[in-house]
């Protein structure tokens, strides 16, 4: 993730915008290099009985990379302990 100033961000947003539209990118935007904000893309689907933060989590492609990653719980192990 690349943390950019606020002055570039808005000399920068169009930009901006069509990177994270385009390639899924994320830009924190922040003063004195720190963080406040984040340019995510928008959900792909929205689902208006659940809140923003969910509806982003659940179909936003912010958790891709997750994909690729070992499983480290199967299925019959979280049965054993919760059901």
């Amino acid at each position: 993730m690349k943390t950019i100033t606020t002055t570039n961000a808005r000399k920068q947003i169009a930009q901006l915008i069509n990177a994270v539209r385009d390639t899924g990118d994320v830009f924190a935007i922040g003063r004195r290099n720190r963080p406040e904000v984040l340019l995510i893309k928008f959900p792909a689907e929205y689902n208006s009985e659940l809140n923003d933060i969910t509806n982003v989590n659940t179909y936003s492609e912010s958790f891709s990379f997750l994909e690729n990653e070992p499983e480290t719980y199967s299925v019959n192990d979280l049965k054993k302990r919760y059901v």
